[in-house]
């Protein structure tokens, strides 16, 4: 075997101009490939870090029945809040831990009126996690614990009011007992998504205004819970499960079933486009191989005619492409790392491509930062190095069927 090793390695760099094509053509697909999963990636958790902050928290937790009425923004009260926050806070994954009260309305201001959703905060548990809070517009802010009859909108709804900052509104909510109650708003702050879609659909207020206005005395609907990282979500709501019986816990993308269907999707074409580059690359070597075994077919000859078995002769071309993927496999994960840490350090901006895409713009706004971890960069290698073998097999078998006198006198 060590013999064959070294007669593979040698035939490699003996026609240094072919093994070159080869190399750079695995080079070139394996660094298309890292690239585009280093993309998709890190779109992905773009994607699912801004779900969570945009749609409050990485689980919810509410009172039983909500889950079926959920459109409906239904108000029901959890029995004991106090109870959920410790228990969630008790968990190590667990970053945070807000209350909310969530209910449907309509704002109103000098005749114009937009139905929208009312989600009352505790602001000093949500600031530093708000995707709304990062995206204030100048001259506004963010709702803070000191906050009365303030209210925080969207950049979209206040051009449709006509409002801007300091000006008054009229909130009109549906309450516990499903009455509706009225009471004006200053507005303090107005968040810019850069997607006007985003920007009508939710106000935001002080929970204890909500509490008063909508006879929630002490109570919330959701507790909405973010952890310290993003993948947790599934031991969290286990352990939850387990010691909150009596509630309903469920992640964002249960409640946003629109959303993960369309990641789905998204998921289903990226993993297409992953299969045709690797197709691409795999023609490549087998053409690059079929050429090696014709060219050489008179030094097959001679091996053959010297008492070389067919199958090492087959064993022998086999192993040198698989040494050609192996070769073109280091230097592909070399310079595809390279090239994701320099596209990464300083992010592709999406800017205008996510403009009318409604909450996937939202979620993918900003700066896109390719990412790749050590196990994805392994398994690619691996999967380049075996598609060099499996691309040599069938030049290989051709190689090992030659007739030792009709091989020698090929022209």
């Amino acid at each position: 075997m060590g013999q064959t090793f070294k007669l593979a390695w040698r035939n490699m760099w003996r026609n240094w101009r072919r093994t070159l094509i080869a190399v750079v053509a695995i080079v070139l697909g394996l660094m298309l490939l890292l690239l585009f999963d280093g993309i998709i990636k890190g779109s992905d958790q773009a994607i699912f870090g801004n779900a969570v902050r945009f749609y409050g928290g990485n689980l919810q937790v509410h009172a039983p029945g909500y889950r079926d009425k959920a459109a409906r923004l239904p108000m029901l009260p959890l029995d004991d809040p106090a109870a959920v926050v410790k228990a969630a806070q008790a968990l190590p994954d667990v970053q945070a831990v807000s209350q909310r009260i969530n209910t449907a309305g309509i704002i109103i201001n000098r005749g114009n009126s937009v139905p929208v959703a009312i989600t009352a905060i505790q602001p000093e548990v949500e600031e530093s996690i708000s995707l709304q809070a990062e995206n204030v517009m100048p001259g506004g802010r963010f709702l803070s614990p000191a906050d009365g009859d303030a209210i925080f909108i969207g950049k979209a709804l206040a051009d449709r009011l006509g409002v801007t900052v300091g000006d008054n509104v009229t909130l009109l909510g549906r309450s516990k007992n499903e009455t509706m109650r009225q009471h004006n708003f200053t507005v303090v702050g107005i968040y810019d998504l850069g997607t006007p879609d985003a920007e009508k659909g939710t106000v935001f207020i002080p929970l204890i205004d909500a509490q008063t206005l909508y006879n929630l005395r002490g109570q919330v609907t959701e507790v909405p819970i973010f952890l310290k990282q993003i993948g947790n979500e599934a031991a969290v709501l286990a352990a939850l499960q387990t010691q909150l019986p009596g509630y309903e816990i469920d992640s964002w993308q249960t409640l946003k079933g629109d959303l993960k269907d369309t990641l789905n999707t998204k998921l289903a074409y990226t993993s297409f486009f992953g299969i045709v580059v690797i197709v691409i690359a795999s023609i490549g070597i087998l053409n690059l191989m079929l050429m090696a075994v014709f060219e050489r077919t008179r030094e097959m000859g001679v091996l053959a005619a010297l008492g070389m078995k067919g199958r090492r002769i087959m064993a022998l071309f086999l192993l040198e492409g698989s040494l050609i993927g192996v070769v073109g496999a280091v230097i592909g994960c070399a310079v595809g790392v390279a090239l994701i840490a320099l596209i990464g350090s300083a992010g592709i901006d999406l800017g205008k491509l996510t403009t009318g895409m409604g909450e996937i713009g939202v979620l993918m706004s900003g700066k896109l930062y390719p990412v790749i971890t050590l196990p994805d960069l392994i398994s690619r290698a691996i999967i380049v190095v075996v598609i060099a073998a499996i691309a040599s097999l069938y030049p290989a078998w051709q190689a090992s069927r030659k007739e030792p006198a009709k091989a020698l006198h090929h022209v």
